[in-house]
């Protein structure tokens, strides 16, 4: 019996900021909540405060299309400030494993920021049919919309606000891995 067939989406955005300041945006995990297009009502469910490092057990509730999705993750890698991996215990997934990393650019004062997602959607063709017509749009469609919010959210050293980076701010996929490259 064959397994699910696992899909790989890469996306890479420059922040105007160093990784030190741009990490702690991503470790206080209710900034997952701005960062993800209102339609789909993300809310952290778990407890206040929250740890994040190894181990990390977080909850979440959305919307997809309407219908309610718990969505379960464990953080299974943690080294600050240069990446972490949160990969789907439950939720709408065959498997959602979310690498996240931050590279320093121009001698330390700005960021490039990847995120490589492989994820299966499971249920045999059906499940292929729905990846190409939906899935892997809504995907793309919540990874642009973090490139339009995260810039302005992510402050720099001694608060210096990098609102003003979102303008300089771009988002692309990384090479191959673009629907129009026939990435899967």
């Amino acid at each position: 019996m064959r397994g699910p067939v696992v899909h790989v989406m890469r996306f890479e955005q420059r922040l105007e900021a160093p990784p030190g300041a741009v990490f702690p945006f991503f470790a206080d995990a209710r900034n997952l909540e701005a960062i993800t297009p209102p339609l789909l009502r993300f809310r952290l469910l778990t407890p206040e405060p929250v740890a994040m490092g190894v181990g990390t057990f977080l909850q979440y509730a959305l919307r997809i299309r309407g219908v309610p999705v718990r969505w379960d993750t464990l953080i299974q890698e943690w080294d600050p400030p240069h990446r972490f991996v949160d990969v789907q215990v439950r939720g709408p997934y065959r498997l959602w494993h979310h690498t996240h990393e931050l590279e320093p650019v121009d001698e330390g004062r700005a960021t490039l920021m990847r995120d490589t997602v492989r994820y299966a959607v499971g249920f045999g063709g059906l499940g292929e049919v729905v990846r190409r017509a939906v899935v892997r749009r809504d995907v793309e469609a919540i990874f642009a919309f973090r490139a339009e919010q995260v810039p302005g959210l992510v402050a720099g050293p001694a608060g210096r606000d990098y609102a003003g980076a979102a303008r300089a701010s771009k988002m692309r996929f990384a090479p191959g891995s673009s629907p129009r490259d026939g990435a899967r």
